[in-house]
């Protein structure tokens, strides 16, 4: 599990991995991109899953904090 904070404006660059993915929004507002599949606003309380390779990205629309959860374990985050 990662935490993450955002700034108002801050983005998460569009990338893929060969990892699964969910994304957990404890506060804020942030657009959440999964290329060719979905563009949704999430609010405080709101999840997504992201599927291995899937190309995502996300912009904060106020100042937010996201819970990113990995399977099987980012290496590069330890």
């Amino acid at each position: 599990m990662v935490d993450l904070t955002f700034e108002e404006g801050g983005e998460g660059a569009f990338h893929q991995h060969p990892h699964e993915q969910i994304s957990y929004l404890v506060s804020g507002s942030i657009e959440y991109e999964i290329k060719g599949v979905e563009k949704v606003i999430l609010h405080s309380g709101d999840s997504i899953y992201v599927a291995p390779n899937q190309e995502h990205g996300c912009r904060a629309l106020k100042k937010s904090r996201l819970f990113d959860i990995f399977t099987s374990v980012r290496k590069d985050f330890l």
